[in-house]
């Protein structure tokens, strides 16, 4: 070929190239090829890897979640599900009949009941244990779910079933799924923040916020409550906004050129977009973690500046920050698992209480009072709950008892957008070992939050290995709707 001629052959446009070779089997090949490109760069994978904000299935009550993630399994019939038989009974033999249903078999004792005492509250009367002083003056506002169940009394595969929808690691969790489908309101925040515990990560760790097979633009961004929220956020060297500007202006076309040559790279797209989220957060993220922002007297009423609740006080109080300025899920955890009351239930489950309850019951004050309450959703809960019989420590002490796991029971509460409150919802038995009426499975749960964010669960997959991968999976998963306004 001449040199004008391969001049004029490598200059051929694309478009005519397409038309020349069209036909047959290399026209086949290379228009899959160019399609599976374009459908990576430019089609609908591509809309799913960003957070801007995407319409939701139908019109939703709430914008954004708080999720308290009471990591251990609270004791459902010490705080919300008094039983009166458990005072009738108490000292009588039970275990040989939940043999079956108790992980710790040679540490079973008799039937125990609660160390403390209940009162009614509201107009609506619901039942709340003297360890929750503050929310009891809530109640008119919450939503029980006294019948929820799970399936298994091990921690670590009920916290990733409570948390991702299955039994096991490597899935997305629900706040994963939430900001997949529905993106966030402010770009200069992530979409999914993560407020753990400055004394420890909760059971699996990291896990918990994992996006999974989603994109890992949707995992969550651990914020820290004291100091700099996220470590190397800021620059070492002070430099000029202009400079500043121009720097990441140029960064960002840098990056937008490599993207383009390098199509269908989730992992590249995420990493790009964690370096620009990350320039933007430099003044966002930490003016909106700066609780000293806000009144002396608000922060009184988180119990900031004292013990035991100024931790999780602050955590709450960031937790309203982060949704007035549109972050769409937040998430709050305890250390290890501090409900997990194996023994000395009644000096442990009350150390729990006395580090929450102030702090919750303010958060959903503070919402209320700025008017945030009606299109946030409060969601607290654990991963199970426990027995009705004692679990006595190897001296067999009956003034340390605790109690065992109890998958077969539980409660959670919801509170907020599109919450009818004043409601208790399902019961369990005379012992409060088992869920009887109107029962609640984890996959029921997770049908609701979405609900309430405007997703039904059915339309809110990916497709993985051929599969339509979903969080309530392959179960005939209910929206509660007994307990939505």
């Amino acid at each position: 070929m001449s040199e004008s001629g391969l001049r004029e052959a490598t200059n051929i446009s694309r478009r005519s190239f397409h038309q020349g070779v069209s036909s047959g089997i290399l026209g086949s090949a290379l228009t899959y090829l160019l399609a599976r490109d374009l459908q990576a760069s430019d089609g609908p994978g591509d809309r799913y890897q960003d957070l801007k904000p995407r319409d939701p299935h139908f019109d939703p009550k709430a914008k954004s979640v708080i999720h308290l993630f009471m990591n251990g399994g609270p004791s459902q019939m010490d705080l919300f599900d008094p039983k009166p038989m458990l005072d009738k009974h108490h000292g009588e033999s039970y275990s040989d009949k939940i043999a079956g249903e108790v992980e710790f078999i040679k540490d079973a004792g008799a039937l125990m009941r609660s160390p403390f005492k209940f009162a009614r509250h509201g107009e609506c009367g619901a039942p709340v244990s003297e360890v929750m002083p503050h929310l009891a003056g809530l109640v008119d506002d919450i939503a029980f779910i006294r019948s929820m169940h799970t399936t298994n009394l091990t921690h670590e595969p009920a916290v990733y079933l409570i948390q991702t929808g299955k039994m096991g690691p490597g899935r997305p969790t629900v706040g994963s799924w939430v900001v997949y489908g529905l993106g966030s309101e402010n770009q200069n925040l992530p979409a999914y923040v993560v407020l753990d515990d400055p004394l420890g990560l909760p059971v699996n760790g990291v896990e918990n916020w994992q996006a999974g097979f989603l994109p890992p633009t949707f995992q969550g961004t651990r914020f820290r409550s004291t100091g700099s929220p996220i470590l190397n956020l800021k620059s070492e060297i002070d430099r000029p906004a202009d400079v500043l500007h121009l720097e990441q202006d140029l960064i960002n076309r840098l990056d937008q050129i490599h993207k383009h040559d390098r199509p269908g790279q989730p992992n590249l797209e995420a990493r790009i977009a964690s370096y620009g989220l990350a320039a933007r957060m430099q003044l966002a993220a930490t003016e909106a973690l700066d609780v000293s922002r806000e009144s002396v007297k608000t922060q009184e009423m988180y119990g900031i500046g004292r013990q035991p609740t100024d931790s999780y006080g602050r955590r709450c109080l960031i937790a309203r920050r982060l949704v007035e300025r549109g972050v769409r899920f937040v998430q709050l955890y305890i250390n290890s698992h501090i409900w997990d009351t194996h023994t000395s239930l009644a000096t442990e489950l009350k150390s729990a209480c006395d580090r929450t309850d102030r702090p919750i019951a303010a958060l959903l004050n503070d919402l209320k009072q700025r008017g945030l309450f009606d299109t946030t959703l409060v969601v607290w809960g654990g991963e199970f709950g426990r027995l009705p019989i004692a679990q006595l420590p190897p001296d067999k002490n009956e003034s340390k008892a605790g109690r065992d796991h109890n998958k077969n029971a539980f409660c959670t509460w919801m509170a907020g957008a599109g919450i009818k409150g004043g409601t208790t919802h399902g019961t369990t038995d005379e012992l409060g070992l088992k869920a009887v009426e109107n029962r609640v499975s984890v996959p029921d749960w997770h049908a609701t939050i979405l609900h309430l964010l405007g997703l039904h669960h059915d339309r809110l997959f990916i497709e993985q290995n051929g599969l339509k991968e979903k969080l309530t999976g392959v179960s005939e998963a209910r929206v509660v709707k007994e307990i939505l306004s």
